[in-house]
């Protein structure tokens, strides 16, 4: 098992209704900000072994097993959490230090995430991501190798920096789903893999807020207030640079 508490970058936005409405946000596998995000090209089909060819020849038998690990990216919902709330970069992808980070009891959530949200729910045992190298493929039909967890949990090393957490929702039921703000269906459907999926936690779940270094005064103070109304336990933290080093410093203020 991971660590206890895990954190969520957002915009503040993102974060505002996170909190006000006390759930985590999963996004399509597909629609993740790196293309090779669960791709099935992270496994080696292409070694297909005589045995395995009595029917079918050697190129429609690999593409029969690549495309199940397709469908399985397509309906994989993810919800991405990090073992770190300082991490320059990290802050850097939302609006420029003018989010905010949510400090996650992953104790105390789990309890909620022990439900059955879709045909497959992997988050009372959170997966951490490993990074590679894509030249480190496995093959497909001679390794020994949980290939779907491989598949959804790996990651390039160029990410290494997000120390990444990942919990999983296989098909999520309609009645989690989500259109963002900016999505608009009144001149159509939109397709399913752009909706998010949401279930609830509860507001103990919220440990703790770190609040951007550039965060507005006024999105500042609605953040506060809707952390302290949602846990009135919550710890607030003010992001600061530190003067003697490349680093952030979190200064308790609540």
């Amino acid at each position: 098992m991971v660590a206890i508490k895990l954190y969520k970058y957002l915009d503040f936005i993102g974060g505002l209704m996170m909190l006000h409405n006390s759930n985590l946000q999963f996004t399509n596998a597909t629609q993740l900000n790196d293309p090779f995000d669960c791709h099935p090209a992270l496994i080696d089909f292409s070694n297909v072994p005589e045995e395995a060819c009595r029917v079918w020849p050697p190129e429609v038998i690999e593409e029969l097993r690549s495309d199940s690990f397709r469908r399985t990216r397509e309906q994989s919902w993810i919800c991405s959490l990090s073992k770190i709330y300082d991490s320059i970069l990290m802050w850097s992808y939302y609006s420029r230090h003018k989010g905010i980070c949510v400090g996650i009891d992953m104790e105390k959530t789990r309890k909620y995430l022990s439900h059955m949200w879709g045909d497959i729910m992997i988050g009372c045992a959170e997966i951490e991501v490993q990074y590679r190298n894509i030249v480190e493929k496995p093959n497909y039909f001679r390794d020994a190798k949980d290939f779907y967890h491989y598949q959804l949990s790996t990651k390039a090393k160029e990410w290494a920096h997000e120390q990444e957490v990942r919990l999983f929702i296989l098909n999520p039921y309609p009645g989690y789903m989500r259109l963002m703000p900016d999505q608009d269906d009144s001149k159509g459907p939109i397709d399913g893999k752009e909706v998010r999926a949401f279930p609830k936690i509860g507001g103990e779940c919220f440990e703790s807020v770190y609040l951007g270094v550039n965060i507005k005064t006024e999105e500042r103070s609605k953040i506060i207030k809707v952390a302290k109304k949602r846990n009135p336990e919550i710890k607030i933290y003010q992001m600061e640079i530190d003067s003697k080093a490349f680093k952030l410093n979190a200064e308790l203020i609540q």
